[in-house]
């Protein structure tokens, strides 16, 4: 009896081995898709922009789509979610162009046309946001830039190693550590017990990725974003709840202020909130990117 009750938790260990390693695989694999193709009625110029890697695929470019604006209208960079890619922000790039903004629209690595062996959870797209800002310095030299971040594109943005020189900055649900946006998911998904896998999960980044967790939470480095902050959040995000995103507004520098969406959940947020979303993102960045003298 004593033995097959210890094949029997060997087996068990094995499984939730097996199905942790399977759960990091799927959550840092790459996501290519191929997405010049894809109609839009927005006009977009294709941009490839190089990433400074630090003799990591040196030969590798953020690909995305440039729409250009009034002069003097301010430039933003718009950045999507995790396992998504540049199409995400069509929307709000278009929204953004009939108000006269130029917009900047980028494949994250591993992510779309951008290559990559791997999702690192903000760390190394944390080096495309930063390429892609000193880009459209370069390019519209004089303009106020601002970004939007969603999830992923958010954490990239507030991971930024060196100071991004951001006029306004938009960050939509946004996790404030590592350790709670994987509890927050395994339980969504595997209920009560689901956390209980976070620590093979996190052991897996550090091992996969060569990265500590630690240097993969926002709060650690939100008081650093030394620009104007929006942050946005929804009632009924499960993935991100509004306690967490709490704890980022406190941590954060002002100027800043905070939009809880009623009803609104961890998904686009654009799409979600319509109408109010682009008056209030338009009011954020109209004060900053043109009205101020």
């Amino acid at each position: 009896m004593r033995r097959w009750i210890l094949i029997g938790l060997f087996s068990f260990i094995a499984a939730l081995l097996l199905a942790a390693l399977g759960v990091g695989e799927l959550l840092s694999g790459s996501v290519p898709t191929a997405v010049n193709t894809l109609s839009t009625d927005l006009p977009v110029e294709p941009v490839r922009i190089p990433v400074n890697s630090d003799g990591r695929d040196a030969d590798a470019n953020i690909h995305g789509w440039l729409t250009r604006g009034v002069r003097g209208r301010g430039m933003v960079l718009l950045v999507h979610s995790i396992r998504s890619n540049r199409v995400e922000m069509l929307s709000r790039a278009r929204f953004l162009n009939e108000q006269g903004y130029g917009a900047l629209l980028i494949d994250l690595q591993a992510h779309g046309e951008t290559p990559g062996d791997r999702i690192t959870f903000g760390a190394r797209e944390a080096e495309n946001v930063e390429a892609a800002i000193d880009y459209l310095r370069n390019t519209f030299p004089g303009e106020r830039i601002g970004a939007i971040g969603v999830s992923l594109g958010a954490a990239a943005i507030v991971l930024a190693k060196h100071p991004l020189r951001l006029d306004a900055v938009v960050l939509e649900s946004l996790h404030p550590t590592i350790r709670e946006a994987v509890e927050n998911r395994l339980r969504l998904h595997l209920g009560r017990l689901g956390p209980m896998l976070a620590p093979l999960l996190l052991f897996q980044i550090s091992l996969r990725l060569n990265i500590s967790p630690e240097e993969l939470n926002p709060i650690n480095r939100i008081g650093d974003l030394n620009a104007p902050l929006m942050l946005v959040s929804g009632t009924d995000d499960r993935h991100t709840p509004v306690a967490e995103t709490q704890r980022l507004f406190d941590a954060a520098r002002r100027p800043k202020e905070i939009w809880i969406v009623p009803g609104g959940g961890h998904f686009n947020m654009h799409t979600y909130a319509g109408k109010e979303y682009e008056n209030r993102i338009s009011d954020f960045l109209g004060w900053y990117l043109h009205k101020q003298p």
